[in-house]
């Protein structure tokens, strides 16, 4: 402590005798007026962000009270600004038991997990008598270190990591070396506090320039940075990594405690120390949700200079804070709404081999469904044949899953401790079905990547699916060839049935694709799932079965299996289909790869048959020409065929019926010449309601 000398007499300076210095009135007025107003500037630079002075200006204000206090060591006091890095490095950290147990925060990740925390609360007030509706607090919640920082008369003594929320380490020295942590508080109390120890993006840029310019290893993230300075036991280390910190709670204080969350934070900021500046007063959980919606968007998070991961919301009044208590592991009275994550664990349920447009093959992941970035995706680019050697990615193997904005997502890396010997090693086969012809790809001469063999087969695969998606077939409203050719493109469809395992996510990661374009094609998609034998036949497109031979085979047969069943001769039998159809559709079904695709689409899709009512019609064969007004050409022809009617394109005298409509043609007139019977849209319709 200071030790005032009388006006006459002198200091002595012999060495060793420390205690008996005597340090002349204006040295320590000196040591007063510079502690003052270090303090000051590092609290502006530091604290609030703001720059009186120059940075080599302040440094120059530490250096010369270092130099007093070296020349009179009785003048050091523990909040002295010289003493934030002082000591020798520890041989090993303390452990500590807490003062104030330490919990962590249960997780949110939707916004109807945070509605029912809402809902939770609500219950448990009611039950324990509480008739009051809480409002909250949101802050955002920063990725780096907790710690536990207790000040004693307003003086910092200690800081200790959250540990197992029982015990910690004492990290006193290296704390009191970030220049955010106030070693003097404005006020003499007695305060024990929480917050997070961080480093910023550009920090932690540099810092890994310099280990990259010694040849070093590169740091992963600033949190693990922060973490791993903390625990240094050279404080000098943790000095140089200029590390920040935010404080956020006060976990007890001797004396008035707040009454609410915000005017916690707001004490705090009065005391000292550094609060992050964007937390806010939310009278509902509606409140609550709208804050975390904006700080959601990345690039918002991106503006600022540190890393976070989520918004913490906790009731606002202390009172209610204490009615609602603990569970074993967290408080009832406050969760951690998630950022959607970037990074997340999935398993590989399948590799498959996409066909680009000019034929050339890509590795495809197909993922068991995982929500990431906000999204849940199914799938995954594996580039390449080397890439999967590199990776050693197996069928069956978990694998990290890394989504970075609105591209599809990556396999980073295998989680090889996770297998359990059952993960099939993925070979390149020898043809694909898709690829055309006889399905046989070939490595391009000088390159990693494979293609098909038979030139134009990828545009006829192509042509296929903008078959089976149209509107005589599944009639997925929607999805044209442009979505098909982004799909395939985009490596997340390759076969008929991949479009029905499509999550909102794959389609989020494609171009012209935004969430309400993706939620209207999901829900096209989940439509077309129910129909009919007759459309399923003509959709798969079986060489020589157009959609008249596709409504006699499923009228003939009922059902696909006895499809499946049929020999040539059954097929020839139906009226219509000659020995070239029937032997076409006999091999089609007979074919191992088409056998597959059979099974793999009966997964997702749901067959029907309408049955006719009544056979009025049988025998009997109509004509459509003109507009109708009540419903479309192709209804009509399914209501004719279901009273076992046929259809014609051409009038005869060998025609029943012509339906005509409105601007009736040539084929009313003929009709009119043969003596055909003519009948109205109306008459059409009375005849089929029976």
């Amino acid at each position: 402590m200071v030790n005032p000398k009388k006006k006459d007499e002198k200091s002595s300076e012999t060495p060793g005798d420390v205690g008996s210095f005597l340090v002349p009135n204006d040295v320590q007025k000196r040591v007063e007026k510079l502690r003052k107003s270090i303090e000051h500037h590092r609290y502006n630079y530091h604290v609030l962000d703001k720059e009186e002075i120059s940075a080599e200006a302040l440094d120059s204000l530490k250096k010369e009270l270092v130099e007093i206090e070296s020349q009179y060591p009785s003048l050091v006091e523990m909040d002295s600004p010289s003493q934030r890095v002082a000591g020798k490095p520890l041989d090993q950290f303390v452990k500590v038991e807490h003062k104030v147990p330490q919990w962590s925060f249960n997780d949110a990740f939707t916004e109807d997990d945070v509605r029912e925390f809402d809902a939770r609360v609500q219950r448990f007030l009611r039950s324990a008598g509480v008739d009051i509706a809480p409002t909250y607090v949101c802050e955002l919640k920063i990725d780096g270190l907790k710690v536990v920082s207790e000040y004693q008369k307003g003086i910092f003594v200690q800081a200790l990591t959250r540990g197992d929320g029982k015990v910690g380490e004492d990290v006193t020295h290296n704390v009191r070396t970030i220049e955010s942590m106030p070693l003097r508080l404005s006020e003499p109390i007695d305060i024990i506090v929480e917050g997070e120890v961080w480093m910023s993006k550009k920090d932690f840029e540099d810092l890994n320039v310099r280990q990259k310019n010694i040849g070093g290893a590169l740091y992963a993230n600033p949190r693990n940075v922060a973490a791993g300075s903390i625990r240094q036991l050279d404080p000098a280390v943790a000095a140089s990594r200029k590390l920040q910190t935010f404080t956020y709670d006060i976990a007890k204080i001797d004396g008035h405690t707040p009454v609410k969350q915000i005017d916690e934070l707001k004490l705090l900021q009065k005391l000292g120390f550094k609060v992050n500046s964007h937390f806010s007063e939310c009278k509902n959980i509606d409140e609550v949700i709208k804050f975390y919606n904006k700080w959601k968007d990345q690039s918002k998070r991106d503006k600022e200079p540190y890393w976070c991961d989520g918004v913490v919301i906790k009731v606002n009044e202390r009172r209610l804070q204490d009615e609602l208590g603990y569970t074993g592991k967290a408080p009832r009275y406050a969760i951690a709404f998630k950022f959607p994550a970037e990074q997340v664990t999935t398993v590989v349920e399948d590799i498959v081999l996409q066909v680009g447009r000019t034929g050339v093959l890509t590795p495809v992941a197909h993922l068991r469904p995982v929500l990431v970035a906000g999204s849940t995706v199914s799938r995954a680019t594996l580039h390449n044949e080397d890439e999967i050697k590199r990776l050693d990615v197996r069928v069956g193997d978990t694998v990290i899953l890394q989504k970075a904005g609105d591209v599809i997502p990556d396999i980073v890396s295998v989680l090889k401790e996770m297998r359990t010997g059952k993960e099939k090693v993925y070979k390149f086969p020898e043809y694909v079905v898709e690829c055309g012809g006889d399905g046989r790809i070939e490595r391009i001469p000088g390159q990693v990547a494979w293609r098909c063999a038979v030139s134009g087969g990828a545009l006829q695969h192509r042509r296929r699916l903008y078959h089976f998606v149209s509107k005589k077939c599944f009639n997925i409203d929607g999805m044209g060839p442009r979505q098909i050719d982004a799909l395939l493109d985009g490596g997340l469809i390759n076969s008929y049935y991949d479009i029905f395992t499509l999550k909102k996510g794959d389609l989020l990661a494609l171009p012209r694709f935004a969430e309400k374009s993706a939620d209207n094609l999901l829900s096209s998609i989940e439509s077309s799932k129910k129909i009919t034998l007759a459309r399923f036949l003509f959709s798969v497109s079986i060489p020589q079965v157009g959609e008249e031979t596709a409504i006699d085979i499923s009228s003939r047969f009922g059902s696909l299996q006895n499809i499946q069943n049929a020999s040539v001769e059954d097929l020839e039998n139906i009226n219509g289909v000659g020995g070239v159809v029937a032997q076409s559709v006999y091999d089609w079904f007979k074919d191992k790869e088409n056998k597959k695709i059979v099974e793999k689409l009966l997964k997702y899709i749901l067959l029907t048959e309408t049955k006719a009512v009544k056979a009025i019609f049988s025998g009997k064969t109509f004509v459509l020409t003109g507009t109708l007004n009540t419903m479309s050409r192709d209804e009509a022809k399914d209501k004719i065929r279901a009273f076992g009617g046929d259809i014609s394109t051409s009038v005869s005298a060998k025609t029943t019926y012509v339906v005509a409509g409105e601007n009736a043609g040539s084929k009313l007139e003929k009709a009119e010449n043969l003596g055909v019977t003519i009948i109205s849209e109306q008459q059409f319709i009375e005849m089929v309601s029976v």
